[in-house]
């Protein structure tokens, strides 16, 4: 089981009790339902969702003994149709740790790294939606700049894409070390440790999943998910996901709906970086449903 990010500081925003019902609407590889489980005890439900159906099955192994976890193949952005078909109440909390996970980028075969040579897919749920291949191979200079310059922000955006274009002409780019190639070949050389490729394979990826669209959608309809005074607590892990949290927050809090619990962004300790490098870039945001 991966090391869960800011663990304790999610479970003091959440505000569990025993017999608590949560969702941990990204599943992941459990580490954050393992504590959630304990803290709401036998009595208590935990509603994990995860679209990744591998994430998915490594939940259940990690959370096997737990006869009180439900787990659905989905996308968080149904929780309001999930709750509805599984006949459950709106939830005392809610957590979404967003993003991609050191689990999917180790466990490989979607090409999600540049570090290895894998088909070009990126979907987080591959029974739905177009291969990140397949968005390669047709979006035209214009999307694929605006793709990587609104998702990715990326400064090469329109070289980057342009790049492509000129490369698929000759060859389709169907591969993750495909792809790398034709960006570092349009870049130069690395900023340090940075390949050139980071920002496109971040910008495609969030394309794919239509990872911004599902938190802002997620956010608005939190009224239909979340009881009143229930918890939200949101991860982000780069600050396009944690400025569409933050704002949909700011808006709900403002709408007499919601009140803030976080006045500022909740970052990992010191300790917990060097224990954990890839937590370093996670920031965490809460608030009460009202």
């Amino acid at each position: 089981m991966h090391a869960p990010v800011l663990l304790e500081e999610t479970i003091a925003a959440l505000n569990l009790h025993e017999g608590d019902f949560v969702i941990d609407g990204t599943l992941g590889g459990g580490g954050h339902a393992k504590e959630i489980l304990r803290r709401i005890g036998p009595r208590g439900r935990l509603l994990g969702v995860d679209a990744d159906a591998d994430a998915l099955a490594r939940a259940k192994r990690a959370l096997a003994n737990s006869a009180n976890a439900i787990f659905v193949h989905d996308s968080y952005a149904a929780l309001p149709a999930i709750l509805e078909r599984q006949k459950l109440p709106k939830t005392d909390g809610l957590l979404l740790d967003l993003g991609l996970s050191s689990d999917q980028l180790e466990a490989g075969g979607r090409g999600f790294s540049f570090q290895r040579d894998e088909l070009l897919d990126m979907r987080y749920d591959t029974r739905c939606g177009i291969t990140a291949a397949k968005l390669v191979a047709g979006a035209s200079v214009a999307e694929l700049s605006r793709i990587f310059r609104e998702h990715g922000e990326e400064p090469n955006a329109a070289k980057y894409a342009h790049a492509i274009v000129l490369a698929r002409r000759k060859q389709p780019i169907r591969t993750s070390g495909a792809l790398a190639e034709v960006v570092a070949r349009a870049g130069g050389t690395r900023k340090g440790k940075i390949h050139p490729a980071t920002k496109v394979f971040m910008a495609l990826r969030i394309a794919v999943n239509h990872e911004l669209e599902n938190v802002r959608t997620t956010i608005a309809r939190l009224p239909e998910i979340v009881r009143s005074g229930g918890r939200v607590v949101v991860i982000t892990f780069h600050s396009l996901e944690d400025r569409f949290v933050k704002e949909g927050f700011k808006t709900l809090a403002k709408s007499g709906r919601a009140k803030l619990l976080t006045k500022h962004v909740v970052k990992p300790s010191r300790a917990e970086i060097l224990a954990n490098p890839r937590s370093r870039s996670a920031k965490l945001r809460a608030l009460q449903m009202l």
